[in-house]
């Protein structure tokens, strides 16, 4: 999986995704993470036709809806996920939020799919670790990946090693904290010193701390400069400066059924 993917929440219209598939596409992206919920994978399925891209130089996530989990649901949905983007197979399949009527049967059809080869990897999206360790009691895999909001006032710190101890990877939804940190004095005064800006920073520490990241935008100019942060590194005390930062701050809004085994805020 590669580290740096590209978001496509709210691009939900063809023209646009095919010209922001375009520009990521050529700025060297290669994984394109979607959903159910999104309502676009068939547009994002679409723009690989139209582009003519093909089907095994891109990664393609995607999530099950609320709307599609259980066993039956969750076979169906992912049946239908095919057909919309055009593909025999998804690379990885999360789980897009625990819910716990249905939180065992959603992570049994995934199994099945898998096994099926209709999705290479499965995961999850939005998982505490006491998620994680009740999924563990029944599942026969574990998640390969782990998808969550993470930012520099959101760090996540604990999760991330957890995760790390698991083998499972962090992939952090809304690595830009949907900019609310893009305006902290400390990690601008970062950036000058690299000749970088904030934004690629902040994805430079995400990235420096093993974590992957899906940076979204519409703007060809920042969709070129999230995924140029390969040719700077971070000082461990610059690291540390920006783990400083956390405060707990969410800015996605979790859907009421979320699954709340243990969750505390």
């Amino acid at each position: 999986m590669p580290l740096v993917g590209f978001g496509t929440y709210l691009l939900s219209d063809q023209e646009t995704m095919d010209l922001t598939i375009k520009t990521a596409y050529e700025a060297g992206y290669r994984l394109f993470d979607t959903a159910q919920f999104y309502r676009n994978e068939d547009f994002l399925g679409q723009s690989l036709v139209n582009l003519q891209i093909p089907r095994d130089e891109v990664f393609i996530t995607s999530k099950v809806a609320e709307f599609s989990q259980g066993y039956d649901l969750t076979i169906a949905g992912v049946e239908d996920s095919l057909k919309r983007l055009k593909s025999d197979y998804i690379d990885l399949m999360l789980v897009h939020w625990p819910i716990q009527s249905e939180f065992f049967d959603t992570w049994r059809a995934l199994e099945k799919l898998k096994q099926d080869g209709k999705v290479k990897s499965i995961g999850v999206s939005n998982y505490q670790q006491i998620h994680l360790q009740f999924l563990a009691t029944q599942a026969k895999e574990m998640p390969a990946v782990n998808q969550v909001e993470r930012h520099p006032y959101l760090t996540n710190q604990p999760l991330v090693k957890y995760d790390k101890q698991e083998n499972i990877v962090t992939q952090a939804w809304s690595p830009l904290g949907r900019g609310v940190v893009l305006d902290n004095p400390m990690i601008k005064k970062i950036a000058a010193h690299h000749d970088k800006t904030i934004a690629q920073v902040i994805l430079r520490w995400q990235i420096q701390q093993g974590v992957a990241i899906i940076p979204k935008s519409k703007t060809p100019e920042r969709i070129k400069e999230n995924i140029d942060i390969f040719d700077f590194e971070l000082a461990e005390d610059e690291m540390g400066m920006i783990d400083l930062l956390n405060k707990n701050q969410r800015t996605g809004n979790e859907p009421e059924l979320v699954y709340e085994l243990g969750r505390q805020y």
